[in-house]
């Protein structure tokens, strides 16, 4: 009996491989750690300097969200970069 259990829920030709190499699991650490710093400081930056315009000019909420999603979308970008620099060097 325990011989057909184990024939069902075993196949040979199926051969599981890890999703993260032994021994990267630092790097990919590393990499999202860099990747979710660069968002924050970015978004954080354009969020600040629109903050400071308003005040400056007295425009209450217009520059803070502008400068906001140009912070953002530098972060994304600079995450895309990131991950292609990180993909590059894995291959």
């Amino acid at each position: 009996m325990s011989g057909a259990a184990t024939q069902v829920l075993y196949s040979a030709g199926f051969v599981s491989t890890p999703r993260i190499e032994a021994g990267r699991t630092g790097a990919y650490f590393a990499l999202f750690g860099e990747m979710g710093f660069a968002l924050l400081v970015t978004t954080l930056i354009g969020a600040l300097t629109g903050n400071w315009l308003d005040g400056q000019l007295g425009t209450s909420p217009i520059l803070l969200i502008v400068s906001f999603l140009i912070g953002a979308g530098a972060g994304a970008r600079l995450m895309y970069q990131l991950m292609n620099r990180f993909l590059a060097k894995t291959e």
